[in-house]
């Protein structure tokens, strides 16, 4: 990242020296050419992380550490993790398990700190050459998200995720409602033009501007709804929002990827058809996926060794479909969700790590074999960064007050993904898969 100072100086010169030397200017924005990304004509490929808190760990508050920020991305740019994933929104909510403090109320109020926060992220990972992803909302409950929309605009109700009064899929359904209400779209909108817009204040640099950020996404996981029923019927004003969102950003980030966070086939009522229809739009210049064994109950944490194998099976299947789409599309992919338990579903940084080491391989060993092959993986980012992170209760889960930011968010318990400092063994999977994208050549 260039200092005010040198921004400007740089500027001057430029100017002074005329258009030959204007041409000559470095353009460090990740581009997309067909399947590939690239950087200055050079293709750009990483191995990433997720980091959702970056922004709270960056605030100037008593819920931030800047100092262990600073280690955190040392230690992650020591493995060779050139690309984080970050939220960079959260709507002040009713909802259970929604972090606090919030990012703003959906109203044009914002905590200053938290906006401040996500300024030192960036202004770090530019001095660091790491690249960030920012999504803008969440489809799910722990940021606030679509549901939280919702109760602005319909006097305060709402579901709970996981209320037995309301069993799934009511929560993701009841969310679908999100993409045809106008005046819970323009809410959302209003942040978008707010972040995208905004200019950082460490940096001096609008973050349009700002070749740190690689790419702005639509949301964490938007999904159509939860059944097939309600996520059919909700087609078309999904795919308008997607659309309409995209363009929005295009808009005010002309120089900047737009993705939508999608989980993929799993995230599009598991029908081809629809992931199709979501990305070939113009302005999504990436095909994502995500891949849960656990959640979508491929494996079981109690029984790994007697399910890991079947498991496998369906991971290995579930990426093959997603290159294929994307080579269809003639678009990047990035597997930018993967996450596995410890050994015995334990949630203690010192259980044992041999499937979830196992796992990280095969991710990655797909990813090398297609990039061998000159396919369109492009990226991945692993979930997620806990690095120093503990938690800070024996049961594992988050209180609000809590500032033991841990890459499980509030809703899941502390310790259930998270890749820890302590974890040698993962951590040199994830370097020598970061050395192995990094030398590699179309």
């Amino acid at each position: 990242m260039f200092t005010r100072r040198e921004v400007v100086g740089a500027g001057v010169a430029i100017a002074l020296a005329g258009p030959a030397a204007a041409a000559k200017a470095p353009d460090r924005f990740v581009k997309r050419d067909g399947i590939r990304f690239t950087i200055g004509g050079k293709p750009y490929r990483y191995a990433g992380a997720n980091m959702w808190y970056g922004a709270w760990l960056g605030a100037d508050a008593p819920y931030g550490d800047r100092d262990r920020l600073k280690r955190e991305l040392d230690a992650l740019a020591a493995m060779g993790v050139t690309n984080l994933r970050v939220l960079a929104s959260s709507e002040k909510s009713p909802l259970l398990n929604a972090v606090e403090p919030a990012m703003h109320d959906g109203h044009g109020q914002y905590d200053p700190a938290l906006l401040g926060g996500l300024d030192y992220l960036l202004a770090e990972m530019g001095k660091r050459q790491m690249r960030a992803v920012l999504y803008l909302t969440n489809f799910w409950e722990w940021s606030g998200g679509m549901m939280t929309y919702l109760s602005y605009v319909d006097q305060g109700r709402f579901i709970n995720m996981n209320d037995p009064a309301h069993p799934w899929p009511e929560f993701p359904d009841h969310v679908s409602r999100f993409y045809g209400r106008a005046d819970a779209v323009a809410l959302y909108h209003r942040h978008i033009r707010a972040i995208v817009g905004r200019t950082n204040k460490i940096t001096g640099n609008p973050y349009a501007n700002d070749p740190t950020i690689m790419a702005w996404q639509l949301a964490n996981e938007p999904r159509p709804a939860g059944s097939d029923a309600v996520g059919l019927a909700a087609l078309p004003a999904f795919q308008a929002w997607v659309q309409g969102t995209a363009r929005l950003i295009r808009s005010l980030a002309p120089r900047q990827l737009v993705s939508t966070g999608s989980e993929g086939l799993k995230g599009a009522l598991e029908r081809e058809g629809i992931v199709k229809a979501e990305h070939q739009i113009a302005e999504i210049d990436y095909l994502t996926c995500h891949i849960w064994p656990l959640n979508w109950g491929w494996v079981d944490a109690a029984n790994l060794a007697g399910t890991e194998e079947a498991g496998a099976a369906k991971v290995a299947d579930y990426i093959a479909q997603h290159i294929r789409i994307a080579t269809e599309l003639g678009k990047p992919l990035v597997i930018e969700e993967f996450g596995y338990p410890r050994d015995g579903g334990s949630y203690d940084p010192s259980a044992a790590t041999a499937f979830k080491d196992r796992y990280y391989r095969q991710i990655y060993a797909a990813v090398e074999a297609n990039v061998a092959h000159a396919g369109p993986i492009a990226g991945t980012n692993f979930w997620a960064w806990s690095g120093e992170g503990r938690a800070a209760h024996a049961d594992h889960r988050f209180v609000p007050g809590d500032r033991a930011w841990l890459g499980d968010p509030p809703h899941e318990p502390q310790g259930w993904y998270g890749v820890f400092d302590s974890d040698a063994s993962t951590r040199a999977i994830i370097r020598a898969h970061a050395a192995a994208v990094a030398t590699s050549v179309a």
